[in-house]
């Protein structure tokens, strides 16, 4: 059975893609959490991933890191990962390596903070085009292939990607269009991110660095975490 090795929920964007994916598809694998801080983050996951960094999956003797990495080596041995028409599935494979390697200004300035709810102080020019784009992008996959996902009827590794985004939209309370909204929602009643947000609220743990970039860009409005 594979083995998902990830970082503390309520901050781990990176952890949630493989882990949302798999639920989503009924990919069974076993989940371990490496909580950041428990001693330097790269000595801890060094150990079992050649980057310094999760997620990393392991699967017998092979070792698979990279979240884009890991859902392309799911995708060889199991249906669903992508779409299965070729049109929507090349739409989807460029929509998540675009969300893979970009929205630099939605990363930097709206770290996903599961459990808190901010008043963001300001827009800045360089997030509300990453917004506007995620926007545009969103509603081009919705219209195009006619929904309720990304690329169509079923959830699939594009959906997977922009998962942390609809956190992170919630989160900061971040503006877009009915269309958009309205995905954002159908995502969060799923069941899989019902259980990573039940369990992120959970978790005991608090990491300064996360923590200072959430409440530097903004105000408090509330913190659900227990």
């Amino acid at each position: 059975m594979y083995t998902l090795h990830i970082a503390n929920k309520n901050y781990s964007s990176w952890s949630l893609r493989p882990w949302v994916l798999m639920k989503e598809l009924g990919i069974e694998f076993n989940e371990q959490l490496i909580v950041f801080g428990d001693e330097p983050t790269w000595q801890a996951y060094r150990r079992l991933s050649p980057s310094g960094k999760v997620p990393c999956l392991t699967d017998e003797s092979t070792t698979v890191w990279d979240s884009l990495a890991i859902i392309e080596y799911l995708a060889e041995r199991h249906e669903g990962v992508w779409p299965k028409d070729a049109k929507a599935r090349a739409w989807a494979r460029c929509a998540a390596a675009e969300m893979h390697s970009g929205f630099q200004s939605l990363r930097d300035i709206c770290s996903m903070n599961v459990g808190l709810r901010i008043r963001m102080n300001a827009i800045s020019e360089g997030l509300q085009k990453d917004v506007d784009r995620i926007d545009s992008l969103w509603s081009h996959g919705l219209q195009q292939f006619g929904g309720p996902f990304l690329a169509g009827d079923r959830f699939t590794a594009v959906d997977a990607f922009f998962a942390p985004v609809v956190y992170r939209v919630r989160t900061y309370g971040l503006k877009l269009s009915e269309g958009a909204a309205a995905y954002v929602e159908r995502v969060l009643a799923l069941g899989s991110m019902q259980q990573w947000e039940a369990e992120s609220l959970a978790e005991p743990w608090r990491d300064t660095e996360h923590e200072d970039i959430a409440f530097t860009v903004g105000t408090l409005l509330a913190d659900h975490r227990k």
